[in-house]
């Protein structure tokens, strides 16, 4: 679309927390930014916690708005006065897009961006927030929420194929108004990322010789760490000398670490705590084998990124894991809460370097370049150009109707938080 000046967006995002969510809407802020045909800005929550923050590589990197009072939790004050801050925000900053991310912000950011006469909303599903895994009222609030803000969204991109049927056959929005984009990551970070994995290992006290199942995620419940932990006596039993490395923090960890020492296998876990992001291609390095027993999630990252680095995976067959763990080239899928299956699974990889070499080999070539960053920047914009072309007199109406922006709304802003 041709323009005088460039097109204003606004990504809003309930939290800025070490996440696949959050990695994703800051690598899109940052990409978009780049290209000349967009002013990108990018507006969050506060949620301190175990997990780790985004915020301070988002403030160097981005133009950085803090709206304190978004927090994940419901809190009817708090998210009234936030909603109130949103639709300023917006109608000060005349956005021409503004990009939702997460539940909450989704919600809030949405309706207030409609009633801001904002002339194109879109959202990302990075998952789905009602699912089987919650009590059915809980399900139904939530279905009912995103069936409200559905008429206010102009498109929804969503972060696998599942998760696009999934919200078109609860009756969301039509097909029409979906597509997948997959969760980009500096990809070449891992593809090209060389370290001494032994050295890892001596770090966090794991045997030079004992073969290492690594799994990354917060320690929090349907992050599937109890799952594993029901496979772990048979793998041990397999494998004596194996270790289990954790990479993560959360509410689980006594928990986590208390099973273990019932079960008498204690030694054979390694709880590395929260690890910073930059980290992350460090601890995989130490891995053979990068095992995924989340219950519900989007499409986890850290598939792409393990497979990236020539580790094959063992993945719970659940939302978009299918699409990067394809069975017997990159790694299996064992059906969710099958303990028995995923230890066999696990104790077959462990059990030949060389059927570890050819998944990983080929799933290096599965992910480049589909989970690149540059790929999902690329289709995000083509999305954009599309609605932006399908709708260009609400765009020059908007254009019409709007005073001059004002200078430096979002430097402000940022600057005083």
């Amino acid at each position: 679309m041709s323009q005088a000046e460039p097109i204003r967006v606004l990504h809003i995002i309930t939290r800025m927390i070490v996440g696949g969510a959050q990695e994703n809407t800051l690598l899109s802020v940052e990409g978009l930014d780049r290209l000349p045909e967009y002013e990108v800005t990018l507006a969050s929550g506060i949620d301190r916690g175990r997990e780790g923050e985004l915020l301070s590589r988002a403030r160097e990197t981005t133009r950085l708005i803090v709206v304190p009072e978004m927090g994940r939790n419901i809190n009817p004050f708090s998210d009234l006065v936030a909603f109130w801050k949103l639709y300023r925000l917006i109608r000060q900053g005349r956005y021409h897009i503004v990009h939702t991310h997460s539940s909450k912000a989704g919600v809030l950011g949405r309706w207030a961006a409609y009633l801001a006469g904002t002339p194109l909303i879109v959202h990302t599903l990075h998952s789905l927030v009602f699912h089987d895994y919650q009590p059915w009222l809980v399900n139904r609030a939530w279905w009912l929420a995103k069936k409200f803000c559905a008429p206010v969204t102009d498109y929804f991109i969503s972060v696998s194929r599942i998760i696009s049927e999934k919200a078109i056959a609860a009756g969301v929005a039509p097909p029409e108004k979906f597509r997948t984009i997959y969760s980009g990551m500096e990809l070449d970070w891992f593809l090209n990322f060389k370290a001494d994995a032994q050295a890892i290992r001596r770090e966090f006290g794991i045997p030079a010789e004992a073969p290492v199942i690594g799994k990354v995620a917060r320690l929090f419940p349907l992050k599937g760490h109890d799952q594993l932990m029901d496979a772990a006596p048979a793998i041990v039993a397999r494998c004596p000398n194996v270790r289990f490395f954790l990479i993560g923090d959360g509410l689980l960890l006594e928990h986590l670490q208390q099973r273990a020492r019932e079960l008498g296998i204690l030694d054979n876990f390694v709880f590395a705590g929260l690890i910073e992001r930059e980290r992350i291609p460090e601890m995989i390095a130490a891995m053979d084998v990068l095992v995924h027993t989340s219950l519900r999630e989007g499409l986890a990252r850290v598939l792409p990124q393990a497979l990236a680095m020539g580790k094959p995976c063992v993945s719970f067959d659940i939302d978009g894991a299918p699409e990067v763990v394809i069975p017997d080239k990159t790694g299996y899928l064992i059906q969710p809460n099958d303990s028995a299956g995923l230890a066999d699974a696990l104790a077959r990889l462990l059990a030949s370097p060389e059927l570890r070499r050819r998944m990983g080999d080929a799933g290096r070539r599965h992910v480049d370049p589909a989970f690149r960053a540059e790929t999902m920047v690329e289709e995000i914009a083509d999305v954009y150009e599309k609605l932006l072309a399908q709708h260009r007199t609400r765009i020059t109406r908007f254009n019409r109707k709007t005073r001059p922006a004002l200078p430096n709304v979002a430097t402000a802003n940022s600057q005083n938080h």
